[in-house]
């Protein structure tokens, strides 16, 4: 009886295998607090990204593409599970939590564990910031552990690397920095990294996805991989080698047009977070410099990038292997004076570049429906053969990559949850507006038509009543349907029209509600 459900199992195990080798290999390339408009492709015609403007020509290049919220944490735990922050409940990055949980529950769903069911290597190579106690190595990820927000330049297998190549120690110098509200030195904005390029983290980042590659490819039993990697940058602080520091000119720069951000009749956190990050204690030119390294970065990255998929190309992977790139959130580097994300849901943070190639798929699409980092999950699950419905928040990308007939909703809500103190807030944005409500401060409303930089806050604009009342209606009945419990907030401060509940939900009240 033994020997039957030994060769039970190795038969369904071989039938596993036999049918994950007929799917694709998955490439995942993800990069940290990078800007949609540094990139070629998004239409900046200074941009050096040759790299990620070519996979955009021969793959499907999204245009309205968000993150789910713009903090690294939450945001790569909802490409994990394929839930909303809300629902997985992990808000904050644990470096400076305020008392969210640090990480996801031990029964939570999580697409790399129903890929290795299907038959699947998975490794993850880089950033992880997925919660502090748990590795991605509890998820079933190979690769080395690099925790943390920022290159871990102690970490002792970047260490092995640079001994086992001679190459000298990390050293920077030229650090730029503004200066606090109570007169201390601000955070750590950018600084010349005194390294060749080969002893860059990014360039170690990208030889251990490259040897990881390689032995995927070479996998004795034909398994198909998928293998994530993930840049620490561009995120603050740009630290970089002589020859992509001053790679470009900052005579050459334009500062954002939001730059002239007044923060009138805006919450007063954007002018306190503002402060926080110093912006006004800079001149202009040093703006500029910070916005010329920021793109320096950028080329960078797309030049490790490139490595990689040469790699792939070498290995002979090409047809048979899906690509995507994106990153966990947006950047402000000056944009309405601020530096970094926080608790302003700004275009520049909250949309996000989004590229995707799928062997024999037709190159140079363009898709402006909008779509999340969420999605990625569903459309991960679906590639690789398992059920994309575990993903409760997520979407499968395919249909719309392949051109078919889909129902998909003409708008997109964001949440944030705070960073260095709770600070909840939701967004709907439309093709034309944007609503965002502050619960404890002012809404903002911004028709993107005529303001496409988000300067005027509109909310309180009589003009725009009855679109604030049409949006408020359909963000509070989106949550509902969700199941997110913000829209407690939004019953009995705004117009919803309609509650059809007991608000009170006591069972005790006789009243009746409109619906």
């Amino acid at each position: 009886m033994e020997d039957a459900v030994v060769n039970a199992s190795a038969q369904t195990g071989a039938a596993v295998a036999d049918a994950a080798a007929e799917r694709p290999n998955i490439l995942f390339l993800m990069t940290d607090q990078h800007r949609v408009d540094t990139i070629g492709a998004y239409g900046n015609p200074r941009a050096d990204t040759p790299v990620l403007d070519g996979l955009a020509a021969t793959g499907t290049r999204f245009d309205r593409w968000y993150t789910p919220t713009a903090i690294c944490t939450p945001a790569r735990a909802s490409l994990l599970t394929g839930a909303a922050p809300f629902r997985h409940k992990l808000l904050a990055n644990y470096e400076r939590n305020v008392g969210y949980l640090e990480d996801l529950a031990e029964d939570q769903f999580t697409f790399s564990r129903a890929l290795i069911e299907q038959g699947y290597n998975c490794g993850l190579i880089g950033k992880w910031h997925v919660g502090t106690n748990r590795t991605a190595a509890d998820f079933g990820f190979d690769g080395p552990t690099l925790p943390g927000w920022h290159n871990p330049v102690d970490n002792a297998d970047y260490l092995a690397y640079l001994a086992e190549r001679d190459l000298p120690p990390y050293e920077i110098s030229d650090r730029i920095r503004g200066t606090l509200p109570n007169g201390g030195p601000g955070n750590l904005l950018a600084a010349r990294l005194h390294q060749p390029v080969e002893a860059t983290f990014e360039h170690y980042l990208a030889t251990r996805a490259i040897e990881m590659m390689e032995r995927y490819a070479a996998d004795p039993q034909g398994k198909p991989f998928f293998l994530q990697l993930n840049f620490f940058g561009p995120h603050l602080p740009y630290i970089l080698p002589e020859q992509y520091f001053d790679l470009v000119d900052p005579a050459t720069v334009e500062l954002p047009a939001s730059v002239t951000e007044t923060f009138e009749g805006k919450p007063p956190v954007q002018a306190n977070y503002s402060a926080h990050w110093t912006f006004d204690t800079m001149p202009s030119e040093l703006s500029r410099k910070l916005i010329a390294i920021y793109h320096g970065y950028v080329t960078m990255i797309d030049t490790e990038i490139g490595r990689v998929l040469a790699a792939m190309q070498r290995l002979g992977l090409d047809d048979r292997t899906a690509v995507f790139f994106t990153s966990d959130h947006g950047e402000f580097t000056g944009s309405h004076r601020l530096h970094d994300k926080g608790p302003a849901m700004y275009e520049d943070i909250y949309r996000t570049a989004g590229l995707i190639r799928i062997p024999g798929q037709q190159p140079g699409q363009v898709r402006d429906a909008f779509v999340s980092l969420l999605d990625c999950t569903a459309t991960i699950l679906e590639l690789a053969g398992a059920d994309p419905t575990e993903a409760v928040d997520s979407r499968s990308l395919l249909p719309l990559i392949n051109n078919e007939p889909v129902d998909w909703p003409d708008d997109i809500i964001c949440e944030f949850h705070g960073h260095h103190f709770p600070y909840p807030q939701r967004m709907l944005r439309t093709d034309r507006y944007k609503l965002v409500i502050n619960p404890e401060s002012v809404n903002e409303l911004y028709d993107l038509q005529v303001d496409p930089d988000e300067l005027h806050n509109r909310y309180r604009d009589d003009e725009l009543r009855a679109v604030r009342a049409e949006l408020q209606q359909r963000l509070y009945q989106r949550l509902r349907e969700r199941g997110d419990n913000f829209y407690h907030w939004m019953t009995s401060m705004y117009d919803v029209g309609g509650v059809g509940y007991d608000p009170s939900m006591s069972g005790l009240d006789e009243a009746s509600y409109p619906t």
